[in-house]
């Protein structure tokens, strides 16, 4: 078996390479080419191009029109010299549906692993998701019957987050390396990206000094330049800690957590949150017409209701996030014994499968 593999960010990298384990140890001859990083690479795929290459997609699209022609180019060349029996495409929704668009004409079997959000915004890539693509691995419960509904051959095979979170080995010692004078540790997820890192942090480095008594752990992210930290590190009850953000959840009594993945994982370490989200006046105004659901956090979407207090935009102020946080510190307070219950129904409803081991036996499944 042969498998052509395209991930193009670093999440995309993990999950890649947990499917790439999953089906190697399931088709012993597997052989895997692809794109993406090092958990590719461990996973034994022959990375032909780094995801950090990458990174000038998205919003620099305008300006890189011909590096992204030629990228894609080089893309399909390899892959019709691999000549793989399947086609993995992760996430990347930009650069990846050009490629199933492609391959598809070349009569590949295309499978896409971790669905483009079109229940939010841009529902007309579902018109090509259908046409290009064999089938299509879904990660969100609501996934599946949405996509079916668009004539989409769906699976929902589990969340990723599952299996990273029970595999995650608490660290005992974590908690006796912060300082030990507090009594309460508050967690502070400010993004994993710089504009976001930037607009969140004025508002979060607020708190300290509302909660003398409580320590603030900063999940901080080793790529990007760790002076967008410094903010924090000059504040007597705040850490800065790089690269341990379960560590620190499994730690927190409440947290701080800007929208994005973070916000699931934070609620599947039955952590109670509130959700923040700041951007600029001109991309809110646009993000905000295009955007068709009612929540902007996982917890609330997959729950399909207010689980999770979301502050956006100009609620989102050190005031509103301050009177929330004290309720949710507060052990008696109907909102942290919701969002606790919340937390484990969460569970319930994502399920315990493991999502690579689910996609796999889907792929093979679709090969054979």
């Amino acid at each position: 078996m042969k498998c052509f593999i395209i991930a193009g960010e670093k999440s995309g990298d993990l999950h890649a390479g947990n499917l790439a384990k999953a089906l190697k140890r399931k088709q012993e001859n597997a052989v895997f080419q692809g794109w993406g990083g090092s958990e590719m690479r461990n996973a034994g795929v022959e990375v032909l191009q780094d995801y950090s290459d990458l990174a000038f997609m998205g919003l620099d699209f305008l300006g890189s029109i011909w590096k992204i022609r030629k990228l894609l180019q080089t893309c399909k060349e390899q892959i019709e010299t691999f000549s793989p029996d399947v086609l993995v495409l992760v996430d990347y929704s930009g650069f990846n549906l050009r490629i199933a668009k492609w391959a598809k004409k070349q009569g590949l079997r295309v499978v896409y692993y971790i669905a483009p959000k079109t229940w939010a915004w841009n529902a007309t890539r579902n018109r090509k998701i259908r046409k290009n693509v064999d089938l299509l691995l879904a990660i969100l419960p609501f996934e599946e019957s949405y996509f079916r509904e668009k004539g989409i051959c769906t699976k929902y095979v589990g969340n990723p987050l599952i299996e990273r979170i029970d595999d995650f080995k608490v660290d005992s010692e974590f908690k006796n390396s912060l300082p030990q004078e507090f009594e309460n540790v508050i967690a502070l997820l400010p993004g994993s990206r710089v504009n976001e890192i930037m607009r969140m942090a004025g508002e979060m480095k607020q708190l300290a000094r509302k909660f003398e008594d409580s320590l603030f752990v900063i999940a901080g992210i080793p790529d990007v330049d760790q002076h967008l930290y410094e903010t924090f590190r000059c504040i007597k009850n705040c850490e800065v800690v790089i690269d341990h953000t379960y560590d620190i959840l499994s730690v927190a009594k409440a947290a701080v957590v800007t929208s994005g993945t973070a916000t699931l994982e934070t609620a599947l370490f039955g952590v109670p949150q509130i959700v923040v989200y700041k951007t600029s006046e001109m991309a809110y105004k646009i993000v905000s017409k295009l955007i068709k659901v009612k929540y902007i956090s996982l917890v609330n979407l997959i729950l399909n209701k207010p689980a999770v207090k979301e502050l956006i935009q100009d609620e989102y102020t050190s005031a509103n996030v301050v009177t929330n946080l004290r309720i949710l510190m507060d052990e008696t307070s109907n909102e942290r014994k919701a969002q606790l219950a919340a937390s484990v129904k969460l569970r319930e409803i994502i399920g315990t499968q493991k999502a690579s081991d689910e996609a796999s036996d889907e792929i093979l499944k679709l090969i054979n």
